[in-house]
Parts: C-alpha cells; structure tokens; sequence
C-alpha cells in the first residue's frame, strides 16, 4: 500500500513536469536607421561610337547596294586602325511614301559600330568616315577595370563615413552600438555625345572628344542597434 500511496501522489506532477518552459523574449535596444555616401572620379577612358549609311532607291535592293558599299569601304578604312573595333549594327529597310500613300520608293539604314580606349585614334576615324557616314551616337564611358577601382574606393570611404556617423550617434547617446543590418549600393551617371549628321567636306578632320570623367557613388545604408 505505501508503494501506490508514492504513485497516486507523483501523478499529479506529471502534466507540470511536461510543461514547456517559456523564455521571456530579450529586450530590444534602441534602433537607428542611417546612410552614408562617398564619391570617386573613374577616368572616362573607352569610347564608343554609332555610326549610319543611308540611301534611298527606287527598289530595296538598290538601296541596299548603296548602303552595303558605303559600309564595306568603312569597314575597309577602320581596319587601318587596329586598336578600333568594329561591329555590325542594325539595319533598317522601310518605304518611302508620296501623296496618296503610294510607295515612291526604299530606304535603308545601316549602322557600324566602333569602340575604342585609344583617345586619339577612335576620333580620327570617325573624322574620316564622316565624310559618308553620319554620327549618331558617341558615349564616352570608364573601361571596367577603371570604374571597378573607383567603386572599391568609393565604397571603403563610404563604410568608413558610416562607422563615422554611427560613432557619433553612440558618443551622443553614451552607449555602443552594434550594426544589426547594412545594405551597399553603387551608382554612376554615363555622359552621352550629341547626336551627329554626316559632314559635308571630304575630310572634316578628328572629331573633337573631350573624354572627362564619370563620378562613381558608393552608398552604405543599415541599421544600427544601442544597448537597451
């Protein structure tokens, strides 16, 4: 009898020994967000340039012979430079309407393209080849390896600037912090030529570039978290 006395008093316990146990959740500090940004100049060091044959025949394909030719002798002049490279574009054939929508014969348009890191030669060509093709685009950018440098710098700066600010708002409220979330982010505006038609004389001479330089922003943004 004493040893069922024990376990019709211990059954009771069970369902409290079973019980979960709940931790109380920690106490959250104070939390903080912020950003910082820093900048670097990236040397606008690559060229690239869209250039354009057009004509017009009374059929496509007269058209076409035109606007081929004028290319193939482009193609034929640019070869002269090997640090330029060259590329096919994209070609466009579309009617020429008179009054009353009757087709009064083809356009077509024919683009070449050209990029370069050599700051003289990439004008130079296209001073010659102006002479029967038209200009219609010229950016200007920093080669990958020149902006990949100034996006390291900026960025190195710009968690630097972060620490910097978030030591200040620790200083001013007389306690440390720890970073509890940080995002990084990169940005940088490419300039872009004007827009350019074929000139008129036989040799008009080296374009005139002025290359300058693309400003490279590095932004760190997070959070940050005082003690409680």
């Amino acid at each position: 009898m004493l040893i069922l006395r024990l376990t019709l008093c211990l059954f009771p316990l069970l369902p409290l020994l079973a019980s979960p146990v709940v931790a109380a959740p920690p106490e959250r500090g104070t939390t903080v967000d912020l950003s910082a940004d820093a900048s670097r100049p990236a040397i606008n060091d690559l060229l690239r340039a869209t250039m354009f044959a057009e004509a017009t025949g009374a059929t496509p394909a007269e058209a076409a012979s035109t606007t081929n030719s004028l290319i193939a002798d482009a193609l034929k002049t640019a070869r002269a430079y090997g640090n330029v490279r060259t590329q096919s574009g994209a070609i466009h054939t579309y009617p020429v309407h008179a009054k009353g929508g009757r087709i009064d014969g083809w356009r077509m348009r024919a683009e070449l393209l050209l990029e370069s890191s050599d700051p003289a030669a990439l004008p130079e060509l296209l001073g010659k080849l102006q002479s029967t093709l038209g200009v219609s685009a010229l950016v200007i950018v920093p080669k990958a390896e020149t902006r990949q440098q100034a996006e390291n710098e900026a960025l190195i700066a710009a968690l630097g600037a972060f620490r910097a600010r978030a030591q200040l708002i620790a200083d001013a409220m007389s306690k440390p912090y720890r970073i509890r979330h940080l995002a990084i982010s990169t940005s940088g505006r490419t300039p872009t030529g004007p827009l350019m038609r074929a000139a008129a004389a036989a040799d008009p001479g080296p374009l005139p570039v002025e290359a300058g330089e693309t400003l490279v922003t590095a932004t760190a943004s997070g959070q940050i978290e005082f003690a409680p």
